[in-house]
């Protein structure tokens, strides 16, 4: 079901999570077929902590596995890119978005060779979602308070151990918004995708332990592998966006 303020869409909700939040969260009711939060008259602190606090409540329950320490900024549904010159309409715990169903936003980066085969990353089997998926050279959720580049430029880092490329290398390609269910709930994500093309010396490392392994694909065997799964579904997205330039 829907779930939203007075004045704008929040995110969806599977029915007995609409009951969680009912029983959990003032001022949160249910209007017609919709749930709706009366939230709009505190600041954004407050709506966080409010949030945040209704999470970790369902944490200790065991009710909310994967919790990062990390938070996400929401501003508004369809909100495509983040208004780093405006606060957000709330910002919590980023295993809470899908358990929610709130929009954020991530990076990815398809990583290129020169002669067009393309570098990806397998996620380390410890990782919350998506264990030993395919994955772009580079991808991360963009955490609240830090630019869309400045979160490129991060996990360029410590995903791959790259530093920045030089002026040439990468490209955008864009914003693409990637929405569809699953376990943890909806999940509803903008993806900025970067096209960087690698010199010959340039191989990625992992830094931060949560790649295991990194495979030079030629475009055969990445459509290979796309056809048989092994992509994360963000990642297929955000190869598919690059190609479309």
């Amino acid at each position: 079901m829907p779930w939203r303020t007075p004045q704008q869409a929040l995110g969806w909700q599977r029915p007995e999570r609409a009951a969680l939040l009912m029983n959990g969260l003032a001022d949160c009711r249910l209007d017609g077929d919709a749930l709706v939060w009366d939230c709009t008259t505190g600041s954004s602190a407050e709506r966080s902590a409010q949030l945040q606090g209704f999470l970790q409540n369902c944490q200790a329950q065991g009710l909310l596995p994967g919790w990062r320490h990390e938070a996400f900024a929401f501003w508004f549904d369809g909100c495509t890119e983040p208004l780093m010159e405006q606060p957000p309409l709330l910002a919590v715990e980023r295993a809470g978005f899908r358990f929610l169903g709130l929009m954020s936003h991530a990076v990815h980066i398809n990583g290129f060779t020169p002669e067009g085969a393309l570098w990806c990353g397998r996620r380390s089997a410890r990782k919350a979602t998506d264990p030993g998926m395919l994955d772009n050279v580079t991808a991360g959720g963009l955490p609240a308070g830090e630019s869309p580049l400045g979160c490129a430029r991060r996990e360029l880092w410590e995903e791959a151990g790259l530093h920045w490329p030089d002026e040439g290398q990468v490209h955008s390609a864009g914003w693409v918004r990637t929405r569809r269910a699953e376990p943890e709930g909806w999940h509803d994500e903008s993806l900025l995708v970067l096209n960087l093309t690698l010199q010959a010396t340039q191989v990625p490392h992992n830094q931060d332990g949560e790649v295991q392994e990194f495979l030079c694909l030629t475009a055969p065997e990445v459509l290979q592998r796309l056809q048989a799964g092994e992509f994360t579904r963000d990642a297929a997205t955000s190869l598919a966006q690059g190609l479309a330039l």
